[in-house]
């Protein structure tokens, strides 16, 4: 017998109730009875009528106005494709079998940006983020702002898109947008901001904003394990300085140093890690210029225990309103500083705003000593209306002497040179961006134009007020 003269098909073993190996142009095909096929699973630990039951799960009912295709139902989750409106673009949602709001799929863990503070941080823009199905609150219906101090936040396994922008909602969303520009993976992240009335630091350490924000680590939690994967706080954004009474700059620093304490073991309990806290150096308002609190700042931007703080940049660089509340320009603007600089420290480098650290007079001039991660520039352009002057001004001078001049110094970018009229008498302080005089405009009174040479349009190391008193170097 020739190959030839094989046929296409065949049987090669046939039982009673029909063949077992049949043979085709595809290759071997073997029929099993359904006592083998019950053997089989049981060997490998399987349960033949639940795999079928998974596999036909009904699929609910989903919403009819939603272009979407390819839906399965897995577990208690129904998953799909969509076009849907906002930044995502066709992408694959999903939605809980028992109903609530379709939120976007996504890998990884689910992350958190949230925030604690006073009056002025609970505010927020209106309307979703760009990518709504990404930036989420819990679904209690609150939204972004949280409770305000009114009562306890309920508890919730729930997510769903948020309905206003909150300073850690943007942070969000300007965060997604730069890994979408990266084409890399976009997570979920939830954004939540919570205050009170607290009228010091220690009060708020321990008031209902507090706890508020603990309630938001649960739900955090049970959100998380209710989508199969890991809950991480990125950031905890602090945002309470004009708030507190307590008319101490230490007392101030102290309670702010509490705080964080209070936050970081709330987390570690949770088997959460200790939390980046980002923030920015208040400036005051266009009529509060300087105060306790403003001073404490300083006193906590080097004291600060072992708690990982980044001042992200000086308030002066966001637009106020006329009661010194973020317009919505300077939310966004802040927002996108703010994940600069929580991008930057995740790398293991530091964000470093140029901070002034030594005033000497050296003839009749005084060199200004600054630690900054960049070389220093003046900007040309003064974005924020600080003078001639850039924002630099002298206290305790009791012989007129006056600034004339502002320059970075040839010979070391990390030095600002003030040129003086003459040699100043008396205890002279060197200020910048501090104890202006009150003044109006969109931006706080206190306000400078020096800076580092990092970055470009928005994204910059504005430098941070100070208030030094002057030493006396050599002749």
């Amino acid at each position: 017998m020739t190959e030839d003269d094989i046929p296409g098909e065949g049987v090669i073993i046939r039982a009673a109730n029909g063949d077992v190996i049949r043979y085709d142009e595809s290759g071997l095909v073997l029929r099993l009875s359904d006592k083998v096929i019950a053997d089989i699973a049981a060997r490998l630990k399987l349960e033949p009528q639940a795999v079928v039951q998974a596999e036909t799960l009904p699929v609910p009912d989903l919403p009819e106005e939603l272009d979407l295709w390819a839906a399965r139902r897995e577990g208690d989750w129904v998953f799909f494709q969509a076009n849907m409106p906002g930044a995502e673009g066709p992408r694959g949602y999903r939605r809980h079998v028992e109903g609530g709001a379709v939120i976007a799929e996504a890998r990884g863990p689910l992350l958190a940006v949230l925030g604690i503070g006073g009056a002025r941080a609970g505010l927020g823009s209106p309307g979703p983020a760009r990518f709504r199905w990404h930036v989420l609150g819990p679904a209690d219906d609150i939204g972004a702002v949280g409770m305000g101090g009114e009562g306890e936040a309920p508890l919730t396994a729930g997510l769903e898109p948020l309905r206003e922008l909150t300073l850690e909602a943007l942070i969000a969303d300007a965060l997604l947008a730069r890994l979408r520009a990266e084409h890399r993976s976009l997570p979920l992240v939830l954004a939540r901001a919570e205050t009170d009335s607290s009228t010091t630091a220690a009060d708020l350490g321990s008031g209902l904003a507090v706890a508020n924000l603990d309630r938001a680590f649960d739900n955090l939690a049970a959100a998380a394990g209710r989508l199969g994967t890991e809950a991480r706080v990125l950031a905890v954004v602090l945002d309470y300085t004009l708030e507190d009474l307590s008319g101490d700059p230490l007392t101030y620093r102290d309670g702010m140093i509490a705080l964080m304490e209070r936050i970081t073991r709330s987390l570690a309990s949770r088997g959460l890690t200790r939390p980046v806290f980002l923030t920015a150096f208040d400036c005051g308002t266009q009529t509060v210029t300087r105060g306790p609190g403003l001073e404490g700042q300083w006193e906590l931007s080097w004291n600060h225990g072992d708690h990982q703080l980044v001042f992200a940049a000086p308030s002066y660089a966001f637009q106020i309103d006329d009661t010194g509340r973020l317009t919505d320009a300077g939310r966004a603007a802040k927002a996108e500083l703010m994940v600069e600089a929580l991008l930057t420290f995740q790398t293991g480098r530091r964000w470093l705003c140029p901070t002034i650290q030594l005033a000497e007079l050296v003839g009749k001039d005084i060199r200004l000593i600054c630690e900054a991660a960049d070389g220093l520039v003046l900007d040309a352009d003064d974005p924020f209306g600080a003078g001639k002057l850039a924002g630099f001004a002298l206290e305790g001078v009791t012989n007129g002497a006056r600034i004339t001049g502002v320059e970075v110094d040839a010979e070391d970018a990390k030095v600002v040179i003030l040129r003086l009229s003459k040699a100043p008498a008396g205890e002279v302080f060197v200020t910048y961006a501090h104890a202006a005089a009150p003044g109006e405009g969109p931006f706080p009174a206190n306000r400078g134009a020096l800076r580092g040479d990092f970055g470009d349009g928005p994204i910059r190391r504005w430098a941070l007020p100070a208030r030094l008193k002057l030493t006396r170097g050599e002749p």
